[in-house]
């Protein structure tokens, strides 16, 4: 399970924006959730893997020294090492939440995906990769296509938890030598009704309020209509 005291990938994941994919419920479905961060310094960087499965359970971690020649590269070549531990380590049915701290990141990740889905349409962005990254970019997008589903959401570094596995892998190296393994998620209860995400939740009680208030015949000023559930939306 995930360590005490820390929140899981998958609640930092429906806490945060998921550029130009709406966040509908069924996020909760996840199967498998990713966090990357990979560190530059003129003295020797780092990249940093954290894989877990929807209830907590952690898959495989990584802190692997890196020399990348700047930032960008740093982090795209996190991101791929990561899809590839996970291509390695799960089913490819597997629906996939993916988290980094670098913007740009996040963004191509997503827009990949649409223009995977959707290539009769033109998507919103259009990925503007680094040179220097483009070789890891053709890797990650190859990644991306060989899972069911995959969405990329952007946090915060400071929460991220490759990030200390990402600027201290000399510290952190010994998670390196645990030994490989597939560890699937728990089967959900088909019986439960789905879990909505915190943004949505308080929405969900809202209009729970507000219908009960209107069979009671009275008026609930002030409630708004939601954007769809479905379909690209910017973030």
């Amino acid at each position: 399970m995930a360590a005490y005291g820390r929140p899981t990938l998958r609640d930092l994941f429906d806490d945060a924006p998921t550029p130009h994919i709406a966040h509908p419920p069924r996020t909760h479905r996840r199967d498998f959730y990713v966090a990357t961060d990979g560190s530059f310094r003129a003295s020797g960087g780092g990249l940093g893997v954290l894989v877990e499965t929807r209830d907590g359970e952690r898959v495989a971690r990584l802190a692997v020294p890196d020399d990348a020649p700047d930032n960008n590269v740093a982090e795209y070549r996190a991101l791929h090492l990561g899809l590839d531990v996970l291509a390695a380590r799960t089913p490819p049915d597997a629906r996939v939440g993916v988290l980094v701290d670098h913007d740009d990141l996040a963004a191509n990740a997503n827009a990949a995906v649409l223009a995977a889905r959707r290539r009769d349409r033109p998507t919103p962005h259009t990925p503007s990769v680094p040179p220097k990254s483009r070789h890891h970019w053709r890797g990650i997008r190859a990644r991306i296509g060989g899972f069911a589903a995959l969405r990329a959401a952007r946090i915060d570094g400071r929460h991220n938890p490759a990030h200390p596995l990402a600027n201290a892998p000399g510290r952190y190296g010994h998670v390196n030598q645990t030994s490989d393994r597939c560890v699937l998620p728990a089967e959900p209860d088909s019986d439960s009704a789905p879990i909505p995400p915190p943004s949505r939740a308080d929405r969900h009680v809202f209009r729970g309020r507000s219908s009960v208030a209107r069979a009671s015949g009275v008026s609930a000023s002030g409630a708004s209509g939601g954007a769809s559930d479905g379909g690209p939306a910017q973030r």
